[in-house]
């Protein structure tokens, strides 16, 4: 498979889709699409779609997201893609949009095998303006309310060339077949699952296996060269299942720090390199490294960091303009970067200094322990220092064998003052933790 991806434009236009119509976009156990099938399966939808200027797309089904955020593309309308599908994060986007037009498409309700539209054998390949808006990602809210960001067809394409070269050398010349664990509706999912498959000439699953037996199902369905994209959590739980899986050209994680061991741990369990991505909702990826080999992060070609009492300032080829993170890095001669960790995260306490980041990987490193997180409660009264707590899941174990585990890597001062025990933490489909629900659960709600 060739993987360069022609990042000029004619005359302003990108392509939707690239490569060979006859290539596979879309499997499941059910069989293979083509790129040409699909296409005027998108063509039939977009004639029908209302006139509106966004639109939010809610399937999770891999093939009938494609399906859907193809056909509004071609109608030119901007995709909407909630951090989750509750029915009240949905009504505040769609309200924040209605004076240009805004509508939900659910195409879940479509029955894709009925839009085949043999008629419909129009061999052009459709174009999309390179500087109009393509997306409208949300960040997922872990630290507060969900933020918009814009991208145009030109950024994704410009970080599908990016991505391309992150990973290729994972699956050389042949055709990865992306099995992937998180929703498309992710900045994440929306590169690795969306648009390599359309740009970069990937294929992908239709559907998000969750389960580790389903993730395997899943992967036996590939007809061929095999990439899992998933994150730190679901790789946690395939370990710990135990199922087989069948042969991988490489696993991607990304969405939250991904520890040593637990990579170190997947590649001798599956044969294949496990490569991290860093990235985030406002800068899409832009950094890479084997984890259970390297420390540093090497940035993509182009990336330059420059970092900020606050943060990082991140420039890209596919940033309109650079990106101020949270993140606090040390950047090396080379270019390549140590994450240090977020400045909301650091702690001072008694003159003794730490990170949130830190103390959850301790917490998830005793043996027991299945998932868990650490935070810092908010002080209890003006210029207090808030006090630290933990949520674990840990069967078979109480709150002081936690605690005794701690103490031998956990200076006191930052020893969770509250624990409490879970049967699961209430992580989102890609893993992640939002505080405000943290802290119910804290004081004992649910």
């Amino acid at each position: 498979m060739s993987a360069v991806i022609q990042a000029h434009s004619h005359g302003g236009r990108l392509p939707l889709p690239a490569g060979d119509p006859a290539r596979v976009l879309v499997f499941d156990g059910e069989g293979a699409l083509t790129l040409g099938a699909f296409m005027e399966q998108a063509r039939a939808l977009a004639a029908g779609l209302p006139e509106a200027r966004h639109v939010v797309h809610l399937a999770e089904d891999r093939r009938r997201f494609l399906l859907g955020f193809c056909a509004a593309a071609q109608r030119g309308q901007v995709a909407l893609l909630p951090p989750s599908g509750a029915p009240g994060t949905v009504a505040e986007i769609l309200d924040a949009h209605a004076a240009g037009g805004a509508y939900r498409l659910e195409v879940a309700r479509i029955d894709a095998a009925a839009v085949q539209a043999p008629g419909l054998q129009d061999p052009a390949v459709p174009t999309v303006q390179a500087e109009a808006l393509a997306a409208i990602g949300y960040t997922s809210g872990s630290t507060g309310r969900p933020q918009p960001h814009a991208k145009t067809w030109a950024a994704f394409a410009t970080g599908a060339m990016q991505n391309l070269a992150a990973l290729q050398d994972l699956w050389g010349q042949a055709q990865p077949q992306v099995v992937a664990t998180v929703p498309p509706q992710h900045m994440y999912g929306m590169e690795m699952t969306v648009m390599l498959p359309l740009l970069g000439g990937a294929a992908v699953h239709a559907g998000r296996p969750l389960f580790p037996a389903d993730v395997a199902r899943a992967l036996h369905q590939a007809g061929g060269t095999r990439l899992l994209v998933t994150t730190p959590v679901h790789l946690r739980a395939l370990l710990r299942s135990g199922v087989e899986l069948p042969a991988l050209c490489g696993i991607v994680s990304a969405t939250a720090p991904l520890p040593r061991d637990l990579a170190a741990e997947a590649e001798d369990r599956y044969g294949a390199e496990v490569r991290e991505v860093f990235g985030s909702t406002e800068t899409c990826v832009f950094a890479r490294r084997r984890t259970a080999r390297d420390e540093l992060w090497t940035p993509l070609p182009g990336v330059r960091l420059a970092p900020r009492p606050d943060g990082t300032q991140v420039a890209a080829p596919h940033l309109p303009a650079p990106v101020v993170l949270a993140d606090l890095f040390e950047v090396h001669a080379d270019g390549r970067f140590r994450l240090c960790g977020r400045q909301a995260d650091l702690l001072e306490i008694a003159g003794k200094r730490a990170s949130l980041g830190d103390l959850t990987r301790r917490l998830l490193a005793i043996p027991g322990v299945e998932d868990g997180v650490v935070l810092q409660l908010e002080p209890d009264r003006p210029g207090g220092v808030g006090r630290i707590a933990a949520l674990a899941v840990a069967p078979g174990l109480d709150a002081a064998d936690i605690l005794d585990a701690l103490r031998g890597s956990v200076d006191p001062v930052f020893l969770p003052r509250r624990l409490r025990l879970l049967q699961r933490l209430p992580r989102n489909g890609t893993g992640k933790l939002r505080r405000e629900t943290l802290l119910e659960l804290l004081s004992g709600g649910h």
